[in-house]
Protein backbone atom coordinates (compact mmCIF):
# COMPACT_ATOMS: atom_id res chain seq x y z
CA UNK A 1 0.00 0.00 0.00
CA UNK A 2 3.10 2.52 0.69
CA UNK A 3 4.14 3.98 -2.50
CA UNK A 4 7.34 6.09 -2.43
CA UNK A 5 5.39 9.22 -3.95
CA UNK A 6 5.35 13.05 -2.95
CA UNK A 7 1.71 13.15 -4.11
CA UNK A 8 0.16 10.39 -2.40
CA UNK A 9 -0.11 10.87 1.83
CA UNK A 10 0.29 7.10 2.36
CA UNK A 11 2.94 6.87 4.76
CA UNK A 12 0.40 6.41 7.55
CA UNK A 13 -0.19 2.99 5.80
CA UNK A 14 3.52 1.86 7.14
CA UNK A 15 3.14 -1.63 9.24
CA UNK A 16 -0.77 -1.98 8.23
CA UNK A 17 -0.85 -5.40 7.68
CA UNK A 18 -3.21 -5.52 4.22
CA UNK A 19 -3.39 -9.12 3.84
CA UNK A 20 -6.08 -9.29 6.95
CA UNK A 21 -8.44 -7.51 5.16
CA UNK A 22 -8.19 -7.53 1.61
CA UNK A 23 -6.56 -8.76 -1.18
CA UNK A 24 -5.51 -6.38 -3.87
CA UNK A 25 -6.68 -7.07 -7.78
CA UNK A 26 -5.95 -4.52 -9.47
CA UNK A 27 -3.54 -0.96 -8.86
CA UNK A 28 -3.17 1.55 -11.17
CA UNK A 29 0.08 2.61 -9.79
CA UNK A 30 1.94 -0.40 -10.73
CA UNK A 31 -1.04 -1.70 -13.33
CA UNK A 32 -1.20 1.33 -15.37
CA UNK A 33 1.47 3.56 -14.34
CA UNK A 34 -0.58 6.39 -13.24
CA UNK A 35 1.21 8.42 -11.10
CA UNK A 36 -1.60 11.33 -10.56
CA UNK A 37 -4.49 9.04 -9.41
CA UNK A 38 -4.62 6.33 -7.12
CA UNK A 39 -6.92 3.72 -8.06
CA UNK A 40 -7.49 0.07 -6.45
CA UNK A 41 -9.74 -2.65 -6.43
CA UNK A 42 -9.88 -4.98 -3.75
CA UNK A 43 -11.51 -8.34 -2.71
CA UNK A 44 -12.41 -8.07 1.40
CA UNK A 45 -12.33 -10.90 3.84
CA UNK A 46 -15.97 -11.14 5.20
CA UNK A 47 -15.82 -10.81 8.65
CA UNK A 48 -13.50 -8.20 9.96
CA UNK A 49 -12.96 -7.76 14.21
CA UNK A 50 -10.66 -4.59 14.92
CA UNK A 51 -9.06 -3.07 11.33
CA UNK A 52 -7.92 0.31 12.30
CA UNK A 53 -7.31 2.51 9.35
CA UNK A 54 -5.03 5.53 9.68
CA UNK A 55 -5.91 9.10 8.59
CA UNK A 56 -4.33 10.54 5.43
CA UNK A 57 -4.62 14.07 3.75
CA UNK A 58 -5.95 12.56 0.40
CA UNK A 59 -9.59 12.56 -0.84
CA UNK A 60 -10.08 8.56 -0.54
CA UNK A 61 -13.45 7.33 -1.83
CA UNK A 62 -14.68 3.80 -1.39
CA UNK A 63 -17.34 2.24 -3.94
CA UNK A 64 -18.39 -1.18 -3.11
CA UNK A 65 -19.02 -3.14 -6.33
CA UNK A 66 -20.66 -6.60 -4.39
CA UNK A 67 -21.02 -8.45 -1.27
CA UNK A 68 -22.96 -6.90 1.92
CA UNK A 69 -22.30 -6.28 5.01
CA UNK A 70 -23.10 -4.69 8.35
CA UNK A 71 -20.60 -2.32 8.85
CA UNK A 72 -19.34 -0.52 12.21
CA UNK A 73 -17.39 2.41 12.42
CA UNK A 74 -15.35 4.82 14.84
CA UNK A 75 -13.90 7.81 14.48
CA UNK A 76 -13.49 10.20 17.30
CA UNK A 77 -16.31 9.38 18.90
CA UNK A 78 -19.08 6.69 19.40
CA UNK A 79 -19.68 3.04 17.23
CA UNK A 80 -22.11 4.28 14.09
CA UNK A 81 -23.54 1.37 12.06
CA UNK A 82 -24.72 1.07 8.12
CA UNK A 83 -25.31 -1.37 5.85
CA UNK A 84 -22.39 -1.79 3.37
CA UNK A 85 -23.48 -2.96 -0.11
CA UNK A 86 -22.79 -2.31 -4.13
CA UNK A 87 -23.69 1.48 -4.76
CA UNK A 88 -23.50 3.33 -1.67
CA UNK A 89 -20.35 5.46 -2.14
CA UNK A 90 -18.44 6.48 0.83
CA UNK A 91 -15.73 9.61 1.35
CA UNK A 92 -13.36 9.18 4.29
CA UNK A 93 -12.79 12.16 6.51
CA UNK A 94 -8.71 13.32 5.51
CA UNK A 95 -6.52 13.02 8.43
CA UNK A 96 -9.32 10.81 10.54
CA UNK A 97 -8.07 7.68 11.76
CA UNK A 98 -11.26 4.75 11.89
CA UNK A 99 -12.13 1.68 13.36
CA UNK A 100 -13.58 -0.85 11.69
CA UNK A 101 -15.45 -3.83 12.07
CA UNK A 102 -18.24 -5.96 10.16
CA UNK A 103 -19.63 -9.28 9.17
CA UNK A 104 -20.61 -9.44 5.55
CA UNK A 105 -20.76 -12.37 2.62
CA UNK A 106 -17.96 -13.94 0.52
CA UNK A 107 -18.40 -11.90 -2.54
CA UNK A 108 -17.70 -8.16 -0.98
CA UNK A 109 -15.69 -6.40 -3.32
CA UNK A 110 -14.87 -2.71 -3.68
CA UNK A 111 -13.36 0.07 -6.15
CA UNK A 112 -11.11 2.93 -4.09
CA UNK A 113 -9.82 6.02 -5.56
CA UNK A 114 -6.94 8.24 -3.61
CA UNK A 115 -6.97 11.83 -4.82
CA UNK A 116 -3.81 13.59 -3.99
CA UNK A 117 -4.59 15.83 -1.46
CA UNK A 118 -2.19 18.53 -3.67
CA UNK A 119 -4.89 18.02 -6.49
CA UNK A 120 -7.70 19.44 -4.40
CA UNK A 121 -5.40 21.97 -2.75
CA UNK A 122 -4.61 23.34 -6.37
CA UNK A 123 -8.42 23.24 -7.39
CA UNK A 124 -9.41 24.81 -4.43
CA UNK A 125 -6.97 27.62 -4.70
CA UNK A 126 -8.50 28.12 -8.19
CA UNK A 127 -12.09 27.95 -6.88
CA UNK A 128 -10.97 31.17 -5.01
CA UNK A 129 -9.44 29.39 -2.12
CA UNK A 130 -12.27 28.02 -0.22
CA UNK A 131 -11.55 25.82 2.85
CA UNK A 132 -13.35 22.70 3.25
CA UNK A 133 -15.71 21.21 5.94
CA UNK A 134 -14.23 17.53 5.24
CA UNK A 135 -17.11 16.28 7.35
CA UNK A 136 -19.73 18.20 5.59
CA UNK A 137 -18.54 16.93 2.19
CA UNK A 138 -17.96 13.02 3.49
CA UNK A 139 -22.03 13.23 4.59
CA UNK A 140 -23.09 15.16 1.35
CA UNK A 141 -21.41 12.34 -0.51
CA UNK A 142 -22.86 9.48 1.50
CA UNK A 143 -26.50 11.11 0.35
CA UNK A 144 -25.69 9.97 -3.04
CA UNK A 145 -24.36 11.17 -6.25
CA UNK A 146 -24.94 9.08 -9.29
CA UNK A 147 -22.51 11.56 -11.65
CA UNK A 148 -19.82 10.73 -8.80
CA UNK A 149 -20.65 7.06 -8.77
CA UNK A 150 -20.44 6.73 -13.00
CA UNK A 151 -17.35 9.11 -12.13
CA UNK A 152 -15.41 6.60 -9.82
CA UNK A 153 -16.52 3.65 -11.92
CA UNK A 154 -15.01 5.52 -15.40
CA UNK A 155 -11.81 5.68 -13.80
CA UNK A 156 -11.72 2.22 -11.86
CA UNK A 157 -12.21 0.72 -15.38
CA UNK A 158 -10.00 2.73 -17.30
CA UNK A 159 -6.91 0.35 -17.74
CA UNK A 160 -4.06 1.12 -19.64
CA UNK A 161 -4.95 4.98 -20.29
CA UNK A 162 -2.02 7.00 -19.85
CA UNK A 163 -1.20 9.58 -16.85
CA UNK A 164 -2.43 12.38 -18.78
CA UNK A 165 -6.15 11.10 -18.28
CA UNK A 166 -5.65 9.85 -14.60
CA UNK A 167 -4.08 13.58 -13.96
CA UNK A 168 -7.08 14.97 -15.67
CA UNK A 169 -9.46 12.46 -13.90
CA UNK A 170 -8.39 13.54 -10.83
CA UNK A 171 -8.77 17.28 -11.21
CA UNK A 172 -12.27 16.70 -12.53
CA UNK A 173 -13.22 14.90 -9.57
CA UNK A 174 -11.78 17.47 -7.31
CA UNK A 175 -13.62 20.14 -9.15
CA UNK A 176 -16.48 17.73 -8.56
CA UNK A 177 -16.25 17.13 -5.09
CA UNK A 178 -15.92 20.95 -4.04
CA UNK A 179 -18.88 22.24 -6.31
CA UNK A 180 -21.07 19.94 -5.47
CA UNK A 181 -20.42 18.78 -2.14
CA UNK A 182 -18.58 21.43 -0.48
CA UNK A 183 -19.15 24.40 2.02
CA UNK A 184 -17.46 26.84 3.65
CA UNK A 185 -17.18 26.38 7.11
CA UNK A 186 -17.77 29.26 9.60
CA UNK A 187 -14.91 32.12 9.49
CA UNK A 188 -12.34 30.83 11.71
CA UNK A 189 -10.60 32.64 14.54
CA UNK A 190 -7.25 33.21 13.46
CA UNK A 191 -5.61 34.39 16.74
CA UNK A 192 -6.93 31.12 18.45
CA UNK A 193 -6.14 28.73 15.53
CA UNK A 194 -2.24 30.83 15.19
CA UNK A 195 -2.00 29.35 19.23
CA UNK A 196 -3.00 25.83 18.78
CA UNK A 197 -0.77 25.45 15.35
CA UNK A 198 2.10 26.76 17.62
CA UNK A 199 1.18 24.46 20.80
CA UNK A 200 0.49 21.63 18.72
CA UNK A 201 4.41 21.89 17.40
CA UNK A 202 5.62 22.44 21.00
CA UNK A 203 4.00 19.62 21.72
CA UNK A 204 5.44 17.63 18.48
CA UNK A 205 9.38 18.62 20.02
CA UNK A 206 8.25 17.97 23.61
CA UNK A 207 7.25 14.17 22.35
CA UNK A 208 9.14 13.35 19.39
CA UNK A 209 10.60 10.52 20.95
CA UNK A 210 6.79 9.35 20.89
CA UNK A 211 4.42 7.51 18.71
CA UNK A 212 2.19 10.15 18.72
CA UNK A 213 -1.18 9.94 16.01
CA UNK A 214 -2.78 12.64 14.27
CA UNK A 215 -5.87 12.46 16.66
CA UNK A 216 -3.53 12.79 19.53
CA UNK A 217 -2.52 16.21 18.89
CA UNK A 218 -5.54 17.43 17.80
CA UNK A 219 -7.56 15.78 20.85
CA UNK A 220 -4.74 17.89 23.07
CA UNK A 221 -5.36 21.40 21.45
CA UNK A 222 -9.07 20.45 21.52
CA UNK A 223 -10.04 20.87 17.17
CA UNK A 224 -11.53 17.80 15.44
CA UNK A 225 -8.55 15.97 13.48
CA UNK A 226 -10.06 17.04 10.11
CA UNK A 227 -10.20 20.96 11.25
CA UNK A 228 -7.25 20.40 12.75
CA UNK A 229 -5.15 19.32 9.45
CA UNK A 230 -6.89 21.99 7.53
CA UNK A 231 -5.57 24.82 9.92
CA UNK A 232 -2.18 23.30 10.35
CA UNK A 233 -1.75 23.43 6.45
CA UNK A 234 -2.88 26.46 6.18
CA UNK A 235 -0.35 28.12 9.26
CA UNK A 236 2.48 25.60 8.15
CA UNK A 237 2.62 24.44 4.13
CA UNK A 238 2.43 20.54 5.68
CA UNK A 239 0.41 18.56 6.75
CA UNK A 240 1.14 17.25 10.52
CA UNK A 241 2.09 14.38 9.68
CA UNK A 242 4.73 15.89 7.42
CA UNK A 243 5.87 18.24 9.36
CA UNK A 244 6.52 16.22 12.51
CA UNK A 245 8.60 13.60 10.31
CA UNK A 246 10.68 16.88 9.67
CA UNK A 247 11.22 17.28 13.48
CA UNK A 248 12.33 13.77 13.73
CA UNK A 249 14.64 14.12 10.68
CA UNK A 250 15.86 17.25 12.28
CA UNK A 251 16.65 16.44 15.59
CA UNK A 252 18.22 12.66 14.12
CA UNK A 253 20.75 14.85 11.99
CA UNK A 254 21.58 17.33 15.11
CA UNK A 255 22.45 14.04 17.29
CA UNK A 256 24.36 12.53 14.70
CA UNK A 257 26.36 15.36 14.12
CA UNK A 258 26.60 16.72 17.65
CA UNK A 259 26.73 13.79 19.90
CA UNK A 260 28.56 10.24 19.80
CA UNK A 261 25.22 8.22 21.20
CA UNK A 262 24.94 4.69 19.27
CA UNK A 263 22.15 4.90 16.27
CA UNK A 264 19.70 3.02 18.05
CA UNK A 265 19.24 5.09 21.03
CA UNK A 266 18.54 7.96 18.06
CA UNK A 267 16.06 6.25 16.62
CA UNK A 268 14.72 5.56 20.23
CA UNK A 269 14.54 9.66 20.58
CA UNK A 270 13.25 10.52 17.02
CA UNK A 271 10.32 8.28 17.69
CA UNK A 272 11.45 6.13 15.55
CA UNK A 273 10.60 1.84 16.82
CA UNK A 274 13.93 0.51 15.44
CA UNK A 275 17.50 1.37 13.91
CA UNK A 276 16.20 -0.09 10.67
CA UNK A 277 13.15 2.49 10.82
CA UNK A 278 15.22 5.64 11.37
CA UNK A 279 17.61 4.19 8.64
CA UNK A 280 14.78 4.04 5.94
CA UNK A 281 13.44 7.50 6.73
CA UNK A 282 16.46 8.95 7.10
CA UNK A 283 18.11 7.65 3.40
CA UNK A 284 14.59 9.26 1.73
CA UNK A 285 15.09 12.13 3.46
CA UNK A 286 18.48 13.03 3.19
CA UNK A 287 19.71 10.74 0.47
CA UNK A 288 22.34 9.16 2.98
CA UNK A 289 21.70 6.52 5.48
CA UNK A 290 22.70 7.60 9.20
CA UNK A 291 26.20 6.13 9.42
CA UNK A 292 26.98 7.67 6.52
CA UNK A 293 25.93 11.11 7.70
CA UNK A 294 27.74 10.79 11.01
CA UNK A 295 30.88 10.17 8.89
CA UNK A 296 30.59 12.98 6.90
Amino acid sequence: MVFDSERFDLQPYTGFDMSRYVRRTYCSWEDSGWESLLVQRFDHVPVAEDMRLPGVADLHLVLPLAGRAVMETRGEGRWNRHQWGPGRLELAVPGMPLQRRYRGDETMRSLQVHIPGTTVDSVAARLGGRAVDHEAMSASVAGGDPLLDELVRAVGNAGEQDDLYAESAAAFLAVHLLTRHARKPEPPNAGREDQRVRAAVTMMRDRLSEPLTVAEIAGEVHLSVYHFIRVFKEKTGQTPHRFLGGLRMEEARRLLRDTDLPIAAIAGRCGFATPSALSAAFLKHTGARPSEYRNS
